[in-house]
């Protein structure tokens, strides 16, 4: 287990339950069931009052866990008969950015995440989930192809911002993004986004201007993350705790703005350590969202989408 830093004092009582097994195991007439038991209560009633109460910066710490579940992961569990599409017939394949075709509860869809990886070679093969152009064109090709094809779009969202490197701006980085956006707002199919871990800036925004929009209960979604915001308001990244304070980026701040639809709630503990229940909550989530959306005409779907972000800004003042 990857301990936080606010995670310490569960660290420490953890540790301490597990050396008294491990005496056990070596000394077959030594019982310390008892005493490990109430490490173990005692190291619940923490984890408990800890993540009932993360303040924003603990829950961007949360959110950017390592191992918390990724986009292939969300891939690999609730879809069936993936086929991944590759390349933005225009550059390159950036493999910050997967998708492709698939089924959802034996429905066809199109699925589209940023992927971080998940070690040290697979974050920098994936760019740490941050897309250069030609993953922003890709993105835009496959939703071409599912509103073609009159298919479902769901996204996962899960990066830290759209790659800012020289050669992505010189193929036209924000133009890409921009792009994506606006494709986002014309297709005539019920778009779905969820933002799995971070949704940082333009590059999550390229993905998430969708018809419902979801964040896991530790997921942060910000137009900059908090070490950026301090470095240029306070001219010192060490500020970053006020800075996410003041950005209001977590799932409960951006319900309550109107920004997104619904939270899905994590297990105490948060993703990382439970996956699989997780993932599994996600999936109910998506089913119901598409339900939502079932029945409606291309015409309602379009209309509906750019209603819901004309509007936001006056949701946003009223609260």
């Amino acid at each position: 287990m990857n301990y936080l830093d606010f995670e310490k004092p569960l660290a420490e009582i953890e540790g301490k339950a597990e050396e008294l097994r491990a005496l056990a195991r070596k000394n077959e007439g030594m019982d310390v069931s008892k005493e490990a038991e109430a490490l173990d209560r005692k190291a619940a009633d923490l984890l408990r009052d800890m993540y009932r109460n993360l303040d924003p910066w603990r829950k961007c710490q949360v959110a950017r866990h390592p191992d918390r579940p990724h986009c292939r992961d969300y891939i690999e569990a609730l879809f069936t008969e993936y086929t991944a599409l590759a390349g933005d017939r225009n550059f390159a394949e950036d493999k910050a950015v997967m998708g492709g075709l698939a089924r959802f509860n034996d429905r066809p869809v199109v699925v589209i995440g940023q992927e971080k990886g998940s070690d040290t070679k697979s974050r920098i093969e994936h760019n740490f989930g941050m897309a250069r152009p030609e993953g922003y064109r890709k993105a835009i090709r496959l939703m071409d192809l599912a509103d073609r094809f009159r298919l479902p779009v769901i996204t996962l969202v899960d990066t830290p911002g759209a790659y800012p490197g020289k050669g992505a701006e010189e193929r036209g980085q924000s133009e890409a993004i921009a792009r994506c956006t606006e494709k986002c707002l014309q297709i005539g199919v019920p778009l779905i986004s969820v933002v799995i871990g971070e949704g940082g800036s333009g590059g999550a925004v390229a993905l998430a201007t969708a018809n419902r929009i979801a964040m896991l209960e530790h997921s942060v979604y910000s137009v900059i993350s908090p070490e950026g915001c301090a470095s240029i308001l306070w001219k010192n990244a060490e500020k970053m705790r006020e800075a996410a304070n003041a950005l209001r980026l977590t799932a409960q701040d951006l319900s309550k703005l109107g920004v997104i639809d619904r939270v899905i709630e994590e297990p105490i503990g948060g993703a990382h350590r439970h996956r699989k229940e997780t993932i599994e909550r996600v999936g109910r989530a998506i089913a119901e969202m598409l339900d939502e959306l079932s029945g409606m005409k291309p015409a309602e779907l379009v209309s509906a989408r750019r209603q819901k972000f004309l509007s936001m800004g006056s949701k946003g003042l009223a609260a």
